[in-house]
């Protein structure tokens, strides 16, 4: 496998395990509940990533059906423009003490609602990241520099399939850690 798509796949299995354990932290009574008013709760950021994987797979599955590996592979994969500038905003975010840089709203069709519970979130997020890990190790070998995905978050805004990858993990560790410090 090429060693940045086994990066990629490192980053979804460590995204799991930091939500394993953000669920042994986090008490049942914390889960669902908002310490401020103006941001999410553990659940809620767990659910807004389910609601993203949700929109992403789909597309990653269009995009890469029917393509061919290309012979020989690609030595390197390479973030087009668009997606090294997405990448800045949608990572973890910067901090210098207890003050984090880069707060940004998200579209409506991400902002999680309704009853949330624990067993239920974990269980889909678990299925969601098989399923990204799976289609991460089926591109081996594909141009996916050449592949297009239209964001489910802006349509005006395409990036490269290798580019998506990288951002999915990275998307998910950055609401990752914002849950962990909802109640640290």
């Amino acid at each position: 496998m090429q060693s940045q798509l086994a990066d990629v796949i490192s980053d979804f299995d460590a995204a799991r395990a930091r939500l394993q354990q953000l669920v042994k932290a986090t008490p049942e009574s914390k889960w669902s509940t908002r310490r401020d008013p103006n941001r999410w709760s553990v659940a809620e950021c767990v659910a807004h990533l389910n609601l993203t994987s949700r929109a992403y797979i789909p597309r990653l599955r269009e995009a890469f059906a029917g393509r061919v590996a290309l012979d020989p592979p690609p030595r390197r994969y390479r973030r087009d423009l668009a997606g090294w500038l997405i990448g800045l905003a949608v990572s973890p975010m910067p901090r210098i003490g207890r003050f984090r840089f880069g707060r940004m709203k998200t579209a409506a069709a991400f902002i999680p609602s309704g009853d949330l519970p624990r067993a239920d979130l974990v269980r889909e997020f678990d299925a969601f990241q098989d399923e990204q890990i799976a289609l991460t190790r089926a591109e081996d070998g594909l141009p996916l520099e050449q592949i297009r995905i239209v964001s489910p978050f802006n349509a005006r805004i395409t990036y490269n399939a290798y580019a998506c990858l990288w951002l999915l993990p990275r998307h998910q560790h950055r609401h990752l850690e914002q849950a962990e410090d909802i109640w640290r």
